[in-house]
């Protein structure tokens, strides 16, 4: 009966659910990452996730590319100062940041990361 009721516990199941459980599972493998919830503010931390969403804030002289990084404990958004893109970096890219973390208006955010793409 454990069988049946693991497939049922799957089915019943979200995409959203499934997806994080994906994701912190590949980040738990990464060399000397934390886990966003867990990451401590104000020091050098690396994070691995996957890119949620980009936002790109094309104010001449303070120009600026925003990715929302999601590791399924939490979100971080990563802030590349004077960028408009960074070539490999989409929707659903994994990465690896390293960076000191900082909290404005409730959301945790790391300036100019260290950036590594994971494939």
């Amino acid at each position: 009966m454990g069988v049946f009721a693991r497939f049922f516990d799957r089915l019943r199941e979200s995409d959203e659910t499934r997806l994080s459980a994906e994701i912190g599972g590949w980040a738990e493998t990464i060399a000397g990452a934390v886990k966003i919830a867990d990451a401590p503010l104000r020091e050098s931390v690396k994070i691995a996730g996957v890119i949620k969403r980009m936002t790109v804030f094309p104010m001449e002289g303070k120009e600026s590319l925003e990715a929302l990084v999601s590791d399924g404990s939490g979100e971080a958004v990563v802030v590349f100062m004077g960028r408009r893109g960074i070539s490999g970096l989409t929707l659903g890219t994994r990465v690896v940041v390293e960076g000191v973390l900082g909290e404005q208006r409730g959301t945790l955010k790391m300036i100019n990361p260290h950036l590594e793409l994971s494939v």
